[in-house]
């Protein structure tokens, strides 16, 4: 019965942890945003700036874990590993819960976002596990016999692992679980649909009674069933509280406003254009890629000379630095504005290319990835002639 136990918590463990290490890894940057959040909340905002190598490193980390553990490879050190993350983990999806700093834990990043109580229970229940396998770490039997075997397994594990967290960050997520992956429509994305469901709020209210000094609380639905407005001894006294009860439907984007150095908003005119379009995203123009922005911003020109295609650059820098960075770089394309957040959504890359049409999101590039204007002419802008 041990030994069965044993076997089948390993599995469930290995499998989790590689599940977990491989939907983060496919996503560095996001998971060093997140990272990000729990620096800030835990004043360690120096490691700002090595968040993406350690979001790489951890997930590697989950992932040569939960392979070794599945094979059963160097099974006392590796417990003693699973054993620190996960009271690691289990404190860090206690605090966000418990204080409601951090909203989402980023635990399967954007793929399967869970809250942070869901978060901390899954936690819980995966340390329980690990307790077991930990205290029975001396009776695992490996898979690979030979000490060698076991070496050139890890250091496959090893290569693989963050060699995948490399080349995503280098490129794109093979996978693109944001709302702004190719073939989503942006404008169609911010609607709510006609008859989806809406929120539902409880409103309760205090009320004293002015003969008695007596209070009680209702919701409204008591306040108007038991008509107690009606009765002239019963006052509400401070502000009613709101809580949600049930959510209605979410739109995908939410926070995305585009406006020009005035504050004129613009979404309706860049993301309904009904013609292709060149959006260049770069959040932070004082860390993006020089020479990207130069290839750009001759893409930029060829395009409009020849087929009078519209370019824009997207950034939240303030609208001084960007007219400094303007110039300082020659740029031929209108600059726009809009929040860091939906902006590191577009695209993960700094700067990284949406073509749009019709506010479609056709194609993406990482600024690694930038596809000459020769291939977008014979791709797209020739056929849309």
């Amino acid at each position: 019965m041990r030994k069965s136990l044993i076997t089948i918590f390993r599995v469930l463990i290995g499998l989790l942890f590689i599940f977990s290490g491989l939907i983060k890894a496919n996503d560095p940057l996001g998971f060093g945003y997140k990272l990000q959040e729990y620096f800030e909340v835990f004043h360690i905002g120096f490691l700002n700036d090595y968040a993406t190598a350690i979001a790489i490193l951890l997930c590697a980390l989950e992932i040569i874990l939960g392979g070794a553990i599945l094979l059963g490879i160097r099974a006392i050190q590796v417990s003693w590993g699973l054993l620190l993350l996960i009271i690691f983990f289990t404190f860090l999806t206690f605090y966000s819960a418990a204080f409601d700093v951090v909203k989402s834990c980023g635990c399967f990043g954007d793929a399967i976002p869970l809250t942070p109580w869901q978060s901390f229970s899954k936690d819980v229940i995966l340390l329980v596990l690990i307790v077991y396998i930990f205290i029975h770490r001396k009776n695992i039997q490996s898979l690979i016999k030979s000490e060698k075997g076991q070496k050139r397994t890890l250091v496959i594990l090893t290569i693989i692992s963050v060699g995948f967290g490399l080349y995503t960050y280098n490129y794109l997520p093979v996978i693109d679980f944001l709302p702004y992956k190719i073939g989503a429509n942006i404008p169609e994305e911010m609607r709510i649909p006609p008859g989806a469901p809406q929120d539902v709020y409880e409103i309760t209210y205090t009320l004293k009674n002015k003969k008695t000094g007596g209070s009680k609380t209702m919701t409204d639905k008591e306040y108007l069933k038991t008509e107690i407005w009606k009765d002239e001894n019963w006052e509400i006294v401070g502000n009613p509280e709101s809580k949600l009860i049930k959510k209605g439907f979410d739109v995908k984007i939410k926070d995305l406003k585009i406006t020009d150095s005035q504050g004129t908003d613009y979404n309706v005119e860049l993301l309904e254009n009904p013609y292709y379009n060149l959006v260049v995203v770069a959040y932070d123009l004082d860390n993006t890629n020089g020479k990207a922005i130069g290839n750009l911003n001759a893409l930029a020109m060829n395009a409009a000379e020849n087929y009078n295609i519209r370019t824009v650059l997207l950034t939240a820098n303030s609208a001084k630095d960007a007219l400094e960075f303007s110039k300082k770089n020659n740029l031929l394309t209108e600059i726009f504005y809009a929040d860091a957040v939906p902006l590191k959504s577009m695209v993960r890359a700094n700067p990284g290319v949406l073509l749009l049409k019709g506010g479609t999101i056709v194609n993406k590039w990482h600024y690694h990835t930038l596809p000459s204007y020769q291939e977008l002419e014979e791709k797209y802008f020739s056929k849309n002639q």
